[in-house]
C-alpha cells in the first residue's frame, strides 16, 4: 500500500488530472484490508449461523416435516380400487370335470371393488400428520434454538478462557521485571538471595497456572471447532452485552408458554385430540362396492354381478368404545405433562433470573471493589519495598492476591455471560413460531402449485 502511495504521488506531480483516479484506487485498497480484518474475527452471531447451517438434524428434520406433509395429502384420499379375477364352480368330478364351459354354472368372472371412506374420516386422517408435521416444525425450531444455545456457550467459554490467558500473560511479564529487580538489588546488595528466590518461585507459580489456563483455552476452541467447524480457529470478536436478558418477570407466564419443551406438548396433545376424533369416527362404518362380469359357455348366457357391503359394529361398547376411550386418555396424559412443564418451567427460569444477577453483582463488586483494592495494596507494597520499608514477600503476596483478584471477577463475568446465553436462547420467538404453524399449514400440492 505504501509503494501504491508513492505511485500515485508521482502520478499527481507529473498530471494532475490524474490524481482523482489515485484517491480511488487508495480508498479501494483501504476498503479491501479493512474488509480482510473484519473477516479474520468471529463474532458470536456468526458462529451461531455457521452453527445452525451445518447442523444434519436440523437437515433431517426437514425431511420428515416433509414425509408428514406428503402423507397428511395421501390420507385424504380413498382406498385403492381393488381388482379381482377368477373361475367359479369349476367341476372337478364326473365327465364335465376342470371343464371351463361345458356346466352352466362355471364361468369366469373379473371385478372390481371400491371402498369409499367417510369424508369426516379422511379429513381427520390427513389433519392427523399435519399435526405430526407442527409437531416437528416445533421440535426444529427447538433443536436450532438449542444449538444456538450450546454454541453461544462454546463460543464465551473460549472468550474467557483466552482472557484469562491474556490476563495471566501479563502478570508473567511483571513478575520477570521483579525478578530482573530482585537481582539488580542482590547484586547491589541491597536484597537478600531469599527475595530472589521468592521472586522466582511466583513465576513458576503463575507460569503453571498459566499452563492449567492455556489448557482451558484449548479445550474451549476444540469445543468450539466442534459445533461450527473450521471457522471456530478464528480469532473472537468483542464480546456481546450481557446486562439485559429477553425475560420479563412480570409476563413469565408468557414466555414458559413458548418454551420448546412447553410448546411440543402442546402440539402432542393437539395430536392426541385429532388422534381421539378420529376414533370417534371410526364408530360410523365405511361401505363398499363390488361390480364384476362373470363369461359362462357358449350355450348359456353371460352374468354381471353388483353388490354393497358395510363392517357391522355389532359390539361398539367393547371395543370402538374403549378405542375412543384410551385417545381421550392419552390426550389428558399430554395435558397434564404440558402443566407440570409449565410450573417447572417457570421455577427454572426464576432460578436462573437469580443467580444470573447474583453473578452480575458479585462481578460488579469485585471490578468495582476488590480489584481496586488490591491493586492499591500492590502499588503501596512496590512502594514500600523501593524505598526499603518493606520487604518482596510482601510484595509478591500483594501480586498473588492482585492476580487472584482479577481472575475471581473474570471468572465472575463468565458465570454471568453463561447465565445470560441459557437465558437468551432458552424460549421460542412468536415470529418463529408463527413461520412453523404457516408452513406447517401448507400442503404439498399448494406448494407444487408455486
Amino acid at each position: 500500500m505504501d509503494a501504491l502511495l508513492f505511485s500515485c504521488g508521482r502520478v499527481a506531480l507529473v498530471r494532475a488530472g490524474r490524481i482523482s483516479l489515485c484517491i480511488s484506487m487508495f480508498a479501494m485498497v483501504l476498503a479491501i484490508s479493512f474488509s480482510a480484518d473484519a473477516q479474520d474475527v468471529l463474532s458470536l452471531t456468526d458462529a451461531q449461523r455457521l452453527a445452525v447451517d451445518r447442523s444434519r438434524q436440523l437437515a433431517g428434520q426437514d425431511a420428515a416435516i416433509a414425509a408428514d406433509r406428503e402423507m397428511a395429502v395421501s390420507a385424504t384420499q380413498n382406498p385403492d380400487p381393488v381388482l379381482s379375477a377368477g373361475i367359479d364352480n369349476l367341476p372337478v368330478e364326473g365327465a364335465d370335470r376342470y371343464s371351463i364351459g361345458r356346466d352352466f354354472m362355471t364361468q369366469r368372472r373379473i371385478g372390481v371393488a371400491q371402498e369409499f371412506t367417510r369424508e369426516n374420516k379422511r379429513r381427520l386422517r390427513g389433519e392427523r400428520y399435519e399435526r405430526e408435521a407442527d409437531k416437528i416444525l416445533i421440535e426444529k425450531a427447538a433443536t436450532s434454538l438449542n444449538i444456538q444455545r450450546d454454541t453461544a456457550l462454546a463460543w464465551l467459554d473460549r472468550y474467557y478462557a483466552e482472557a484469562s490467558v491474556v490476563l495471566i500473560d501479563e502478570q508473567i511479564r511483571q513478575a520477570q521485571g521483579e525478578i530482573e529487580a530482585a537481582q539488580t538489588a542482590y547484586r547491589a546488595g541491597r536484597g537478600s538471595q531469599g527475595d530472589l528466590l521468592s521472586a522466582r518461585a511466583a513465576l513458576v507459580e503463575l507460569q503453571d497456572r498459566a499452563s492449567e489456563i492455556a489448557r482451558k483455552a484449548r479445550i474451549a476452541k476444540i469445543a468450539l471447532v466442534r459445533e461450527i467447524g473450521e471457522p471456530g480457529e478464528l480469532p473472537l470478536a468483542q464480546s456481546p452485552p450481557i446486562d439485559h436478558i429477553p425475560i420479563d418477570l412480570g409476563k413469565l407466564d408468557e414466555h414458559v408458554a413458548m418454551h420448546p419443551a412447553v410448546v411440543a406438548l402442546a402440539k402432542q396433545e393437539d395430536l392426541a385430540e385429532t388422534e381421539a376424533r378420529l376414533a370417534q369416527a371410526d364408530k360410523q362404518s365405511d361401505w363398499s362396492i363390488a361390480l364384476s362380469y362373470a363369461e359362462r359357455g357358449a350355450p348359456y348366457s353371460n352374468m354381471v354381478s353388483l353388490g354393497f357391503s358395510v363392517p357391522l359394529q355389532w359390539d361398539q361398547t367393547s371395543r370402538q368404545d374403549r378405542e375412543v376411550a384410551a385417545k381421550l386418555a392419552l390426550a389428558d396424559q399430554i395435558r397434564a405433562q404440558r402443566e407440570e412443564a409449565v410450573r417447572s418451567e417457570s421455577a427454572e427460569v426464576r432460578s436462573m433470573i437469580a443467580e444470573w444477577e447474583s453473578a452480575k453483582e458479585r462481578q460488579s463488586r469485585l471490578e468495582r471493589e476488590l480489584v481496586p483494592l488490591a491493586t492499591e495494596r500492590t502499588q503501596a507494597e512496590l512502594s514500600a519495598y523501593r524505598s526499603g520499608k518493606s520487604s518482596l514477600n510482601n510484595l509478591l503476596a500483594a501480586r498473588r492476591n492482585e492476580v487472584d483478584a482479577r481472575l475471581q471477577a473474570l471468572q465472575m463475568q463468565a458465570e454471568a455471560a453463561r447465565f445470560w446465553a441459557q437465558l437468551n436462547f432458552h424460549f421460542l420467538h412468536d415470529d418463529a413460531v408463527a413461520t412453523s404453524l404457516q408452513d406447517a399449514g401448507r400442503t404439498a400440492p399448494e406448494k407444487d402449485a408455486q
